[in-house]
Order: structure tokens, then sequence, then C-alpha cells
């Protein structure tokens, strides 16, 4: 019950555009296939953008029993890659004067609500999106009555009552600790001061503007028949996790031809307001655990070859997704797999190599 951090027969499809010979198709093609043939994945759909700007794109595996062939409109569970969505919220409403970065998460909690404190500090809005609140990765309450979809029963009260009972074992900002409670709790708070839920919140600050018309947590009847089905670690069909209370830290769903929009926005700060304030969140702004690695709001940072990858990871039961992009290269790598098997060291080795695709 991870989140992030951490035999079928395939029909191939690979497209690019834009690309001037099609070497960089053949080469994410022949890497997913490699890969889903040795069995380590099920069904992949992998692009890049590249410093010229053009778009590779390849597809191959199974999408599972009676689902749709993989391609672009596929729709996977992105798991904490909804992170960054929740910290591009944070630095909007930020923008927008509704909150402050340092402002108590405790504000905007409903009265009565408990959130641990130490040495005099509260923990901030800011605190949460740079994981180095204190908060533990889950809370011990989370006791689900159906392990294959363990989120679909906690509650905010649940939420709140471990809350009230915990005790930091470390200084608020002393350490990064990754933490599905903490930025479940901020999705939370962020929906609370808008007076809406996350849903609608993302909906209309984020993918409406983008236009990212197939993201979102309750599937549509259109997302429901592009769905790929979820595998296990023993690639045998899952369930799809329904996530309400953790919402912003791992709910949303989308598809390769929408992530392909974020990517691009995320790269290109001149298109609007939107892709202005999502480049704040991509500062960095506190140390994460290893020398080569950092984090901003949501996103983490590693340091590769001499220049920083701006990227986060995803994993639900049934699926693991990774989204990177070097931003003084203008490249970025997009991997989607309907399967609990790991794929970060493809996203970050298509980053790496986008400098000598020419």
């Amino acid at each position: 019950m991870k989140w992030g951090m951490r035999a079928l027969a395939g029909t191939l499809a690979a497209t690019a555009v834009m690309a001037a010979d099609g070497a960089r198709t053949r080469e994410i093609a022949a890497a997913i296939k490699q890969r889903v043939d040795d069995k380590k994945a099920v069904g992949m759909v992998v692009a890049t953008i590249e410093p010229d700007g053009s778009t590779s794109m390849a597809a191959y595996g199974s999408p599972g029993p009676g689902a749709m062939p993989l391609d672009a409109d596929s729709v996977f569970e992105i798991g904490s890659i909804t992170k960054v969505f929740t910290a591009i919220l944070l630095a909007d409403m930020a923008d927008r004067g509704e909150v402050k970065l340092d402002d108590p998460v405790a504000k905007f909690l409903p009265e009565g609500v408990r959130v641990p404190e130490r040495n005099g500090r509260r923990i901030t809005l800011l605190d949460l999106t740079t994981q180095s609140s204190g908060l533990p990765r889950m809370p011990d309450n989370l006791r689900p009555k159906d392990p294959t979809n363990p989120y679909a029963d906690y509650t905010p009260e649940q939420m709140f009552e471990f809350l009230g009972r915990y005790e930091l074992t470390r200084d608020i900002g002393a350490q990064y600790e990754y933490s599905n409670l903490g930025v479940g709790l901020l999705g939370q708070a962020l929906a609370r001061r808008a007076g809406t839920s996350y849903e609608a919140l993302v909906k209309e600050r984020i993918l409406d503007p983008l236009k990212m018309t197939h993201t979102g947590i309750t599937l549509t009847p259109w997302m429901r028949d592009h769905l790929a089905k979820g595998h296990d670690g023993q690639r045998n069909v899952t369930s799809n996790w329904d996530i309400p209370t953790f919402a912003g830290a791992g709910a949303l769903r989308s598809t390769m031809n929408d992530m392909l929009i974020f990517a691009r926005a995320s790269l290109d700060p001149s298109g609007g307001r939107l892709p202005r304030v999502m480049q704040q969140t991509h500062e960095l702004r506190k140390p994460a655990g290893r020398d080569d690695m950092s984090i901003g709001m949501g996103w983490h940072i590693r340091r590769m070859n001499d220049r920083s990858v701006v990227w986060h990871n995803g994993g639900t039961g049934g699926y693991r997704t990774w989204i990177g992009f070097d931003k003084t290269l203008k490249s970025a790598a997009i991997v989607l797999t309907n399967s609990a098997l790991p794929n970060d060291d493809l996203g970050f080795q298509l980053v790496s190599t986008a400098a000598s695709v020419r």
C-alpha cells in the first residue's frame, strides 16, 4: 500500500510526431518490448519530448482482458504523480492570495481538529508539500475492509483522529520523510479553503485551463472505456483504487495525451499565468535524503550529468508511472504502465539521453 518513491501476448503500436528519422521512437519501442517480453511489465505507453520540441511515443503489451489496445488515449492510475498537481494547487492559491505558504495547515481544518506541534512550531502548507512535516508515511488507523482497494473506506474523521493523538518524533522541517498522509492532508486543507472537493478544485484550476480533458478521479464513461486494466506484481489483474480522503496524494487517472500536455506546460512558462505558477513548484526547497536528491514543491529534483531532472513517480495496486523533465534541455519523458512493477530507471534513462537525439 505504497504510492510512488518505490503470460501475456502483446501487440506493438508505435508512432512518432515530428521525429526526423523515427530513431527515438524505435529506441522507445525496443526498450518497452524488451521489458514486456522479459515479464518486467504487462503493458507500457512511453513518450518523450525532445530538445527540438519533437514528440515520440510507443505502446506495447497487454491492456488487460476486454480492454482497448494500448495507445496514447489509454487511461492509467498515475498514483503519487497526483502530489505535484496538489503542489501546483498550493502555488496557484498562494499566487491568488487565497493562502500563504507559511500558513499552518490547522487554519483550514474543521474547528477542534488538533494538528501535532513541536517546540512551538506548527506544520505549514509548505512543510507538507516539501515532505518535511514530521508526519509519518501513513497513519496507524488505516485498516481497510478490502485490502485490494485499501483507501476506499478511510474517512477524513479517521485522519483527524490520528492527527489528534500523534506526537511528532522530530522537529518540523528538520528532515525529509515521504508522507502520503501529509500530502493527503494538504489536499484536504486546500479543498476546504476553496469550499469545494479536491477533484473539483484540480479540474477548475489545472485540468480545464490546460485542456486535459481525460484526466480526473471519477472515471467518466469515456475514461472507463479506455481504462487499461491494472495488474499486481505477479502480473495478475487487480482492482482499481479509490482514494477519497487522500485524494491529493494519489487519486488521479490520466492518459499519455494529457500527460504530454502537462509536461509541455511544465517546460514552457510562456503559456500564461498557470504555466508561470507551475514553475514555482520546480524551485529547490530542501534536501531529500540523498546527496543527489532535493525536493521542490511536490517535485523531486535529481542531479544527473551536471544537470537537474525534475521528476515524480507514482504507484497504486496495479500501476506504476513516472514523469520527469530536464529544463535546461527542454526535454521530458513519461512512462505509464499497468502493472505494479518498477519503471523509474527507464524514465531517467530517456531524459538523460535526450541530448544525443538529433
